[in-house]
């Protein structure tokens, strides 16, 4: 890592050596259901066609095509019903020259049947009545004996599920890389997966410090405000598509954060902290953070942070970045598994914004996506931007209308404001020469929508 506690790094510098660390984590095999938000790391065919064999898509009665051809409302076709099929019915009656079979939906055509007759172009099977509910509670293969009349004509294949009309047996279903939600595991389910090799979701701890914040819900005492770092942060790590741990607020003491962190070492992927990153005064967190190691000091600001990669120490390095928000900024490996630890600046919106920045790479890098970075756009910025300051990138929040291609400035650029963050689907990336931007100009967007 730098020697020089002076340097000024870029954003692309810190992101950079971040990443460079990182490898995604291994695939193990889960169960679908708890594979779900976890990505891919096999290509998964369908053994079996899907549908596996015809099926009706609705209600009604199974026909053959000559039989409703000249069938109309004065002058319907009246067929024999020879039995009922219901969903999951084994032995099928088979339809012949005159003859329908009353049908359920997902059930399977039965032989000699070349189409199916929605129940609402028909009698209900009456005898002249009004169209009657169709149940599998009344669905019996030997019985349902009596006539339909059938008012409209049916086409060849018509309200027919062909066998293999979703895929075909050998098709690709899923492919490797393929982040797996909703969707996805109801495919699984249906072409026969009960499991899938995968890349775990990284498991991510959340950790913010400071005697004076207090878990929401209790009273403020003098001085006080609460907690919303680790709550923020926590659900930004969901998003992302990790496991969260939230820890919530650690008092501004050594010992005990230091007890903290290492107790989370064991259910950590990453370890996010937020407060006390200030570069170049005393500050609990570095403290407490260059006595974590594996039976001796880790390199803190450090010498052999990058270069020995097998010390089992690890490091930690605390960087100024030519950024606003979010100057003071820590990474490093600590523990016996070397675990990442990405250590942001305490104020809300430098927090929230370093995480979009670096903390949510990471996490991406770790599952293994094939999409790391957020998407990022040119924009019209409607709001003049009057400062900013020379030589760091600034971060604004904004509003961005992905129809019109506009995007808006929301609240200013203080660090506190929490309110207007919560108002913002989008940062405005002023770069480091600019120190104004005028109404109308042109301006990169990086979208925060999921």
């Amino acid at each position: 890592m730098s020697h020089d506690a002076d340097r000024v790094w870029s954003v692309s510098e810190h992101l950079d050596s971040i990443l460079g660390q990182l490898t995604p984590l291994e695939p193990i095999e889960l169960q679908i259901l708890d594979a779900q938000g976890c990505v891919l790391v096999e290509d998964v065919t369908v053994p079996v066609a899907l549908p596996p064999f015809e099926n009706s898509s609705m209600d009604g009665y199974a026909v053959r095509v000559a039989d409703t051809k000249a069938a109309t409302e004065e002058h319907p076709a009246v067929l024999d019903v020879v039995g009922d099929v219901a969903a999951g019915s084994g032995e099928l009656p088979t339809v012949g020259p005159g003859q329908a079979a009353r049908i359920m939906t997902g059930a399977p055509l039965p032989p000699g049947a070349e189409g199916v007759v929605p129940v609402e172009w028909t009698d209900g099977g009456t005898g002249g009545g009004p169209a009657v509910s169709m149940t599998a509670h009344s669905a019996d293969p030997a019985g349902a004996a009596g006539e339909v009349r059938v008012h409209r004509p049916v086409e060849h294949g018509q309200f027919v599920r062909a066998r293999g009309s979703d895929a075909a047996a050998g098709e690709l279903a899923l492919a490797a890389g393929t982040i797996l939600g909703p969707a996805q595991i109801g495919l699984l389910a249906a072409i026969g997966r009960g499991a899938v090799k995968v890349r775990p979701r990284p498991r991510v701890v959340v950790v913010s410090t400071g005697s004076e914040l207090v878990q929401p819900g209790e009273d403020l005492g003098p001085g006080q405000i609460y907690d919303s770092n680790s709550f923020a942060l926590t659900a930004a790590a969901w998003a992302a598509g990790a496991i969260a741990y939230r820890v919530g607020a650690v008092a501004d003491e050594v010992e005990t954060l230091r007890a903290t962190i290492e107790d989370q070492l064991i259910r950590a992927d990453i370890i996010v902290t937020s407060g006390g990153v200030s570069v170049g005064a005393y500050d609990v967190v570095k403290e407490a953070l260059s006595s974590i190691a594996d039976g001796s000091e880790m390199n803190v600001n450090g010498d052999d942070g990058e270069g020995d990669i097998s010390a089992p120490s690890g490091y930690v390095d605390f960087r100024k970045l030519a950024m606003q928000p979010g100057k003071p900024q820590g990474f490093g490996r600590i523990g016996p598994d070397r675990t990442p630890l990405l250590a942001l600046p305490g104020n809300p919106v430098s927090a929230y914004v370093s995480f979009e920045l670096f903390v949510r790479p990471a996490i991406r890098t770790l599952m293994g996506a094939g999409s790391v970075h957020r998407e990022v756009v040119r924009a019209v910025c409607v709001t003049a931007i009057e400062r900013s300051p020379e030589g760091r990138r600034q971060f604004l929040r904004g509003h961005y209308d992905r129809a019109s291609g506009t995007v808006t400035a929301v609240g200013g650029s203080g660090s506190h404001l929490v309110r207007a963050l919560a108002h913002a689907d989008a940062l405005i990336v002023v770069p480091e020469a600019d120190t104004s931007v005028e109404a109308g100009a042109d301006v990169e967007v990086v979208v925060l929508e999921p």
